[in-house]
Parts: structure tokens; sequence; C-alpha cells
């Protein structure tokens, strides 16, 4: 059942870091504990993705310890058995978010929910944001809107709490009162932020996502590349965060007066 969050329990800031341009593995370790220090107190999700497969599961306690929920964005998918596993595992750091592929089947998300527990809420993974329609139809041989309603579909059967989905896919799925599932938005971008090289080919604003029905919002570059001396930019990750946070408040108070 969905639950009501809290305008900073909807902003998932994602820690995305390359090591080859942040000196390494522990490079890379360094800048997502310094952005989680610059962050702390916010209530926001910090988003970790590679950096946990070389790292271990250890920073998902570094970062509780700074005080921030994690999203940790795994992507599982493997056999059922495995799958148990990777939740037996999980559930020692209890990720208050984590990722697994619809595509792993039913079978599959439902052993990583049950070996995991209660606690942290697992959401499935529709169709890639990077992905476009052509792209999709060749792998899917569907649209993405016909590819997601269906993994949401099987999302549900397995007991999950959520889906990761594009925000233009979020309609698809908002208005079908038998899905209880919460939607979590990637390939959002505010219209203040330039990002160089964007790899998201479906994408809103925030405030757009919030209003078309997503609960939570993934954002990474737009506030993690945020610097000084961009003129009329926010000049850091916090005071990016802060930013965004308004303009989800704003969404929420609009979408309260409809």
């Amino acid at each position: 059942m969905k639950k009501e969050l809290k305008p900073e329990e909807r902003l998932i800031v994602a820690a995305d870091y390359s090591p080859i341009e942040h000196g390494g593995i522990q490079g890379v370790k360094q800048k997502v504990i310094t952005l989680a220090e610059s962050l702390k107190g916010l209530g926001v999700y910090i988003k970790v993705n590679s950096i946990l497969r070389a790292v271990g599961y250890d920073l998902i306690t570094i970062l509780h310890d700074l005080g921030l929920k994690v999203l940790a964005d795994l992507k599982l998918i493997d056999i059922p058995n495995t799958m148990k596993t990777d939740g037996e595992l999980l559930a020692e750091v209890k990720p208050e978010l984590l990722t697994v592929m619809c595509c792993a089947g039913i079978d599959g998300m439902n052993a990583v929910q049950k070996a995991i527990g209660p606690a942290t809420e697992i959401l499935g993974v529709t169709i890639l944001t990077s992905l476009n329609e052509e792209e999709c139809q060749a792998i899917f041989t569907c649209s993405t809107r016909a590819g997601v309603l269906r993994f949401a579909r099987m999302a549900q059967l397995a007991g999950l709490g959520g889906l990761i989905l594009s925000p233009k896919e979020v309609e698809v799925v908002k208005d079908r009162f038998e899905l209880m599932l919460s939607l979590n938005t990637p390939g959002v971008r505010p219209e203040w932020a330039i990002v160089k090289g964007d790899d998201q080919a479906r994408i809103l604003t925030p405030k757009k996502a919030i209003q078309n029905g997503a609960e939570r919002i993934v954002m990474g570059r737009p506030i993690t590349q945020a610097k000084a001396n961009d003129e009329g930019l926010p000049q850091n990750p916090r005071e990016a965060v802060k930013r965004t946070l308004r303009e989800i408040e704003q969404a929420l108070e609009e979408k309260g007066g409809e």
C-alpha cells in the first residue's frame, strides 16, 4: 500500500561518479561520502549503484551513519535462488529501497522480497529510461507503454512495493487502482539544469513528474555537478537539493489545490 511521503522523502539523489574522473574506486567512494556529508539533515535519499559492487555493502552502513536513507540501485537479476541469497545479504545492512529488474521474473522478485523483509521497499525496474521507443520494440517486442504495464503487473504479483519507470509512463500505471505500487521516476531534469552528454531519453521536470503522479523522483547530475560561478544555477549540491525540494513542494501544493 502506498504511504504518504514528506517532500524530502520524494527526492532520491543519484551518487553516480566515474572512477576515471575521480581517482578510481577509493576516489569514487570518497565522492559519495562527501556528497552524503553535504546533504546531512535534508532527509533525502542517496542512490548508490556501481560503487556498491566495488567496495561492498558496508558503504550503506556508512551512509546510514551520516543520516541518509539509501536506495541500493543494484537492479538485481538472476535465478530465484541467487536472488534469495542477495536479499539475505542485503538484509544485514537494511537499505530503505532496493531495485530489481522486473524481467528477472515473478519468482525471482518475490524471493528477494521474502528474504530481505518488509523494512526494505523493493522497486521493480520496468523499461530503462535510456531506451527509446525503437530500442524497446527491438528488445521487448512491444511499446514502452505496453512493456511498463506488463512489468508492473508482474511486480504486483511478486509482492513488490513499487516501480522504477520513466515519468512519461507514470500515467500508464497511476490510474490502474488494482496496482498498489509506488511510482519512482528517474530521467528527471529541472529546467535550470544543463547536463552535457545526457543519456536519458524520456524526461520531465521534477514539478511535472510529481504532478503526473510520481511518488519519488531520482536526480543525479543536476545536483552532483552543481558548481560555483554558474550564473543563475545552484552553486553546490546542497543548494541544488533545496531548490529541487521547493519545486516538489510547489507541485504538491498545486496538485492538492486541484
